[in-house]
C-alpha cells in the first residue's frame, strides 16, 4: 500500500498512477467531503490534518509515503507550521506505528527555490542552498528535519521546478488581461510538466537508492520573456509588458534566475518525458484547456 499526503495538483496525479498500476493507495485529506470524492476514485481515504498531530490517528501499514502538501494561504498557518511542523507530525506518527519497519521510501516534495540564484552555472544537487522566500525556507528546514529523523535512510527529496500543465499556466491570467508582469523581464525559469513530474515520483520510488536528493526539471531552462512570449502567442494575447520595479513579496519568487540541472535524475531514474521542453508542454496544456472549455459550453 502507498500513502499520499497532499492530494493536490501533483499528489493526486501520483495517486492515480499508483492506482492504475494496481497499487492500493491511501490518501490523507483535511476534508470529509474531499475524502468522499477520493473514495469514489478508488482510494482509501483518511481524514486528518498534518498540522495537528492528534488528527492523524493510526496511519496504515504502507511501503511508500509521498509528502506532497501544498500551502493554503487561507489556512491561517505559516509555511513553517505546514511544511516543517506537518512533516514532524507525520514522522512522529509513523515512528509510533507498529508497521514502521514496512516503510521503504519516504518521498518529500521540495522546491528548486532552496537554491541560491545562479544564472551562470548549472545548479546541481550539491549547489549552495540559500532560500529567500518563506516557502522555500520552510522546505529547506523540512529537508533537514527529514535528514535528521529516524527515516533518513529511507528519504528521497524531490526538488521540483515550476509545475505547469492543464489548469495551471504561470502568468496566464495576467497575459489574457493584459496586466503588466511584476517580475524581471530577463532571467531563467525552470519548469516541468505536472504529468512528467508525477511519472518521475513513481520512478524515484521504484529506482532511487535512499537517502537521495534530486532536481526534478525538464532540463531546458528558458528565459522568462521567451516563456511568456510563447504563452501569449498560444492564447492570442499581446506580448507581455513588465514592471521593472523593486521586487518584493509574491513577485520575489518570480524574479529569481537560475539554471537547474537534472543530470542526476536523468541518469539514475531515466524518465522519458512526454514534454521535454516548455514548448511541447504549453501547446498540450493550452490545447487541453481549450478542449475542456469547449466541452463545458457544449454541455450547457
Amino acid at each position: 500500500m502507498k500513502l499520499v499526503i497532499g492530494c493536490g495538483y501533483l499528489g493526486l496525479r501520483v495517486a492515480r498512477l499508483w492506482r492504475d498500476a494496481g497499487e492500493v493507495v491511501a490518501t490523507l485529506t483535511r476534508s470529509a467531503a474531499r475524502a468522499e470524492t477520493l473514495a469514489g476514485e478508488g482510494f482509501v481515504p483518511i481524514v486528518g490534518d498534518v498540522a495537528h498531530r492528534h488528527t492523524l490517528g493510526a496511519l496504515p501499514a504502507v511501503d511508500a509515503v509521498l509528502f506532497a502538501v501544498g500551502y493554503d494561504r487561507a489556512c491561517g498557518l505559516t509555511h513553517r507550521q505546514v511544511y516543517v511542523g506537518g512533516l514532524d507530525n507525520v514522522l512522529a506518527t509513523l515512528a509510533q506505528s507498529p508497521h514502521a519497519d514496512a516503510l521503504r521510501r519516504f518521498l518529500y516534495i521540495s522546491t528548486t527555490g532552496v537554491y541560491a540564484a545562479n544564472d551562470r552555472d548549472e545548479v546541481d544537487e550539491d549547489a549552495a542552498c540559500e532560500p529567500i522566500t518563506p516557502g522555500a525556507q520552510a522546505h529547506w528546514q523540512a529537508e533537514r528535519a527529514l535528514a535528521a529523523s529516524g527515516f533518513a535512510d529511507r528519504a528521497i527529496v524531490l526538488r521540483m521546478a515550476g509545475l505547469y500543465g492543464c489548469e495551471r499556466i504561470p502568468r496566464l491570467d495576467d497575459l489574457r488581461a493584459c496586466r503588466p508582469i511584476a517580475a524581471a523581464s530577463e532571467g531563467y525559469v525552470n519548469l516541468i510538466h505536472v504529468d512528467d513530474a508525477a511519472a518521475v515520483v513513481l520512478a524515484a520510488e521504484a529506482r532511487a537508492a535512499p537517502p537521495r536528493v534530486y532536481n526534478i526539471a525538464d532540463g531546458s531552462p528558458v528565459n522568462r520573456r521567451e516563456y511568456l512570449d510563447e504563452v501569449a502567442r498560444l492564447v492570442h494575447a499581446p506580448p507581455p509588458q513588465f514592471v521593472e520595479a523593486a521586487v518584493e513579496g509574491p513577485a520575489l519568487r518570480g524574479s529569481a534566475s537560475k539554471r537547474i540541472g537534472n543530470r542526476r535524475m536523468a541518469f539514475e531514474l531515466a524518465p522519458v518525458f512526454r514534454y521535454p521542453s516548455f514548448r511541447e508542454g504549453l501547446a498540450a496544456a493550452l490545447g487541453d484547456a481549450a478542449t475542456l472549455a469547449e466541452e463545458s459550453v457544449t454541455a450547457r
